[in-house]
C-alpha cells in the first residue's frame, strides 16, 4: 500500500539564513501512529507546517494521499486537520459555531450530526452553546482537536496536543486518538512526553537539526537499542568487581551491596564462560554470569532486570548526533 504522505527532499531556509529542515526524506504509512520526536528548535513544528501546506518549502516535494501540497493544494489541504500547539480560536464564539465554521472552510456541507459526534467524542457537548472564552485550558485545547476533525479529515497532526493538560485528559486524548486510527486516521503526533509516544506510536521519528535522524517501528527501536540491565543485590559488599569477572562490564553500586550487569537484550550472544577472553553480550551471558558468581563464592540475595526507556533512547540519539 503506499504511503499516505510522502516528504522528498525538503528544505526550509528562512529569510534571516536560517535552516530549519535540511533535506528531509520521510514517508507516513496509511492508518499509523507516527511520532515525531526532537529537542526545541529540531524542526517538528516547521516539518508539520510544510505538510499542511501553512509554510512553503525552499525546495523538495511533499504529497498527501498522492496529490502535491503545491500543484493540488486544495485537495491535499482538504485531506488534513491540524491542532496547533498555540490555543488560537474566536474567544467570543459558541463552540457549536466555532467548529462549524471550520467544516465550512473546507467547502463542506453542513453536517450537524458529524459535528454533534465530534463534541460527543471530545466530552464538549454540554458546552457546545458556551462561548470559547469561558471554557477551561484543556476544553480549549479540545475544542481545537474537535476544529481539526470538522471537515472530516484522513490524516490528523498533534502538535503538541496535551501540552498544559492534566494527567486525566492526556488519557482521554490518547483514548480519543486510538479510536480515531481505528477508522483508518493516520495521525502524527509531536511531543514532549516521551510517555506520551511510547504509549500511543507505531513508529518512532526523530528530527535534530532540521534532519530526521532515525525512524524506526517502536517495538524494533526497544529491541535494538532498549539496553537491559540486571541488578544483582549481594548477600555482602563488595570492595571491587573481582578480576576473574572483569570481562562482564559489571558495575558496583549502592556502597559495593550491588552489582549491575549491562547487556544487549537484542543479541543473544555466544556466551564467555568462566575466565573468558571477550565482552560479554546477550542474553545467553546472563547464565554464565550466574555461574562465575556461583565460582567466585559470590551470593546474592535479590536480582532484578530493568530496560532502557524511550527517552534514554531519544536522550542518546540526540546527544550523539
Amino acid at each position: 500500500m503506499p504511503p499516505v504522505i510522502t516528504v522528498s527532499k525538503v528544505s526550509k531556509t528562512y529569510a534571516s539564513g536560517f535552516r530549519a529542515l535540511d533535506e528531509v526524506d520521510l514517508q507516513i504509512r496509511r492508518g499509523e501512529i507516527f511520532a515525531l520526536l526532537g529537542p526545541n528548535g529540531a524542526g517538528k513544528t516547521t516539518l508539520i507546517s510544510v505538510i499542511c501546506g501553512i509554510v512553503t518549502p525552499s525546495s523538495g516535494h511533499v504529497s498527501v494521499d498522492g496529490h502535491d501540497i503545491i500543484g493540488d493544494y486544495r485537495a491535499a489541504r482538504s485531506m488534513v486537520g491540524l491542532v496547533p500547539q498555540e490555543l488560537t480560536t474566536d474567544a467570543f464564539e459558541s463552540v457549536w459555531n466555532t467548529v462549524s465554521f471550520s467544516r465550512g472552510l473546507f467547502g463542506k456541507a453542513p453536517n450537524p450530526a458529524h459535528i454533534e459526534s465530534v463534541l460527543k467524542s471530545l466530552s464538549l457537548w454540554d458546552k457546545k452553546d458556551n462561548k470559547v472564552m469561558t471554557l477551561s485550558g484543556g476544553m480549549k485545547r479540545r475544542l481545537l482537536i474537535a476544529k481539526a476533525l470538522s471537515h472530516e479529515p484522513r490524516v490528523l497532526f498533534l502538535d503538541e496536543p496535551t501540552a498544559g493538560v492534566d494527567v486525566r485528559l492526556r488519557r482521554d486524548m490518547w483514548e480519543l486518538v486510538r479510536s480515531l486510527r481505528a477508522t483508518g486516521v493516520t495521525i502524527i503526533l509531536t511531543t514532549h512526553y516521551i510517555d506520551e509516544a511510547q504509549e500511543m506510536a507505531d513508529r518512532i521519528g526523530v528530527i535534530s537539526k532540521g534532519r530526521i535522524i532515525l525512524v524506526e517501528d517502536k517495538i524494533e527501536l526497544m529491541r535494538k537499542l532498549g539496553k537491559k540491565q540486571l541488578h544483582l543485590t549481594l548477600a555482602s559488599p563488595l570492595a571491587a568487581v573481582p578480576a576473574e569477572l572483569a570481562a562482564y562490564g559489571l558495575e558496583l553500586a549502592s556502597e559495593g551491596t550491588q552489582l549491575v550487569y549491562t547487556y544487549d537484550a537484542a543479541d543473544a550472544g555466544e556466551g564467555v564462560g568462566a575466565g573468558g577472553a571477550h565482552a560479554a553480550t546477550g542474553r545467553a551471558d546472563l547464565i554464565a554470569l550466574l555461574k562465575d558468581l556461583e565460582s567466585a563464592g559470590i551470593e546474592f540475595q535479590d536480582l532484578q532486570t530493568t530496560q532502557r526507556s524511550l527517552e534514554d533512547i531519544f536522550v542518546d540519539l540526540v546527544r550523539e548526533h
